[in-house]
């Protein structure tokens, strides 16, 4: 064991606080994202005196880790001075902030190699436990908390800036909508369209595929993006798609119908259906837009879980105004696009250093 190597259970201990004044505090559950996110439990009925009750700079984190995937759920809590969680998760705290900095302690728990390590160190047969002994045996470097507060900031700079970019982002899309609104929704009168316009079948100008499963025992860290509509899932060796592709989510229950751009040169996985267009009736950004802006959550036809078919695509309406109208959209969202797609760039890049600087924390020294 590296000298700078400190038992964490030295560092930390266990928050204890019931909610038993029955207080008036947001009710809060943990995602396999390591962030705090409002709970959609029912509590109606509940005995709220038996939630936990948590407050800024504390962490919580499940026991459980047989049912997230290669990820535990924890995370360190600064959306409010207090929150309430459920009995489910273990809150606990640093000690003294100022000899383990709390941002400093997060930033090890978001290395691959704690999820690793906590999967391993998980005991139990019909569920797996990472429990509050195995979490204070973890072993990890502890500098001087000047140091910490160093990689903290470094951390905090490369975040903050992605945070940015997304913020432009949003900016852009939104502006991108507008447009689209303004030209080609705002005064139309559906029932007696502008001279030129025309309603038709999807399947009369696109092709409809859906996107191929991957293992994810293929991906590797580098490569071509694997996209499933709801994210990057990892990458590969090979693509689909060179350019950008118009996609509509088919199963899942928080995304079935919703619409999405791929990235360029990526491999399109099966939770999605690819729209390829016919240019010669209609421009790709504004079918994009066009199929964003309608209700295609209402072709779910899955019972047991969510799920669109090709066929439901293939007829439903769409409304295509002259050729030429389009392509004048196209431009100018292109435009748009091109700006979007250099912050995504910028993002991974940002990430990608990110990243590295938390690799690097376990070789930290004074």
């Amino acid at each position: 064991m590296r000298k700078h190597y400190k038992r964490l259970g030295d560092y930390i201990q266990l928050v204890v606080g019931r909610n038993n004044d029955l207080g008036d505090l947001p009710l809060v559950g943990l995602s396999i994202q390591k962030k705090f996110i409002p709970s959609i439990a029912n509590t109606i009925g509940t005995d709220m005196s038996t939630y936990r009750i948590i407050e800024r700079n504390q962490f919580a984190y499940g026991p459980v880790t047989s049912r997230n995937g290669d990820k535990i759920t924890i995370a360190l809590f600064n959306d409010f001075d207090k929150a309430l969680i459920s009995q489910a998760y273990v809150p606990f705290e640093v000690k003294d902030s100022n000899e383990l900095d709390p941002e400093y302690l997060m930033m090890w728990f978001r290395r691959p190699e704690f999820d690793r390590y906590a999967r391993f160190k998980s005991h139990g047969s019909a569920r797996e436990i990472f429990d509050w002994e195995e979490m204070c045996n973890t072993l990890l470097p502890v500098p001087h908390i000047d140091k910490q507060r160093e990689i903290v900031k470094e951390y905090h700079t490369i975040q903050n800036r992605i945070n940015l970019n997304n913020q432009l982002i949003q900016k852009l899309e939104e502006t991108a909508q507008a447009i689209y609104k303004q030209w080609f929704v705002e005064g139309i009168d559906l029932e007696n369209l502008p001279e030129g316009w025309r309603i038709e079948k999807l399947e009369n100008f696109t092709k409809m595929k859906y996107g191929k499963m991957l293992d994810s025992e293929l991906f590797l860290e580098k490569g071509y993006p694997v996209f499933s509509g709801y994210g990057v899932r990892g990458y590969y060796s090979e693509y689909m798609y060179e350019e950008s592709q118009i996609l509509v989510l088919c199963r899942g229950v928080s995304g079935t119908g919703e619409v999405r751009l791929s990235p360029r040169y990526s491999y399109i996985t099966n939770l999605s259906i690819v729209v390829e267009v016919d240019n010669h009736f209609v421009s790709k950004m504004y079918l994009y837009y066009y199929l964003k802006n309608t209700d295609l959550k209402s072709l779910d036809s899955g019972s047991a879980q969510s799920m669109i078919t090709t066929g439901d695509l293939y007829f439903q309406d769409a409304i295509l105004p002259p050729l030429e109208l389009q392509m004048k959209f196209e431009i100018v969202t292109n435009s748009i696009m091109k700006e979007i797609e250099i912050k995504d760039q910028e993002n991974q890049k940002l990430t990608e250093l990110k990243d590295l600087l938390l690799s690097k924390l376990a070789t930290v020294e004074n």
